[in-house]
């Protein structure tokens, strides 16, 4: 990662590493928070209300990034500091609600289908802007950026496109001067990357990479 960044001029301390736990033991887990793990990514809510709770003696920030259904919302909430794969308004207006409920303001990510691949989940860049635009009355949800899967590539060159276009997506929104004068989006983060890939990412301007099968290997 700091390889990567330094290559392009940027610094790696803007680079976060969320480490995807998703089918990893609470004690493996446990492991790589004292190795120096901060951030650790699930994609699933019962696998991650399990190991959450056998784990608050800890610190480390969680971060949810698999497909979030509405009505798991409840749940994500109170698991969850960061929301990656925010895809609708039916599932804004549910985290809100729930937010609402213990007074929390939930912090979530806008997942953009930039390859508009009917087999990943998120938004289709256009209906984005809209989507941004109904989120700023909603005063308990913070939206911190975007995020992005491409399709998978054996050659990881070929996802530079998505995450470039996700870069630029981004940059018209930091632009327009509605979403730009709204208290509750900062539009700073860029979730792309993952362990194939997580490279080319960097060079493109991710401040969040998803990397599960280089740190834990692969899971079943």
């Amino acid at each position: 990662m700091a390889r990567s960044a330094l290559s392009c001029n940027r610094s790696p301390d803007d680079i976060r590493l969320v480490a995807v736990s998703k089918k990893v033991s609470a004690e493996r887990i446990r492991a790589a928070i004292e190795a120096g793990i901060a951030d650790l990514g699930e994609n699933y809510i019962q696998e991650a209300r399990n190991k959450i709770g056998s784990l608050t003696s800890l610190k480390a920030s969680w971060h949810f990034i698999g497909h979030l259904q509405s009505n798991k919302a409840k749940y994500a909430v109170k698991l969850f500091d960061l929301i990656h794969s925010v895809d609708s308004l039916k599932l804004v207006r549910e985290l809100h609600k729930e937010a609402k409920k213990i007074n929390k303001i939930q912090q979530i990510l806008i997942q953009v289908n930039v390859g508009q691949d009917a087999a990943k989940s998120g938004i289709p860049p256009a209906e984005t802007g809209p989507l941004l635009e109904e989120i700023r009355c909603l005063e308990n949800i913070a939206v911190k950026g975007l995020m992005t899967m491409p399709p998978f590539f054996e050659d990881p060159e070929k996802s530079r496109p998505y995450f470039t276009a996700l870069k630029d997506l981004r940059n018209r929104f930091r632009e327009k001067p509605s979403i730009n004068a709204a208290a509750n989006i900062t539009m700073a983060e860029l979730s792309m990357g993952m362990t194939a890939d997580f490279e080319i990412a960097i060079e493109c301007g991710a401040t969040i990479v998803r990397v599960g099968t280089a740190i834990f290997g692969a899971r079943d």
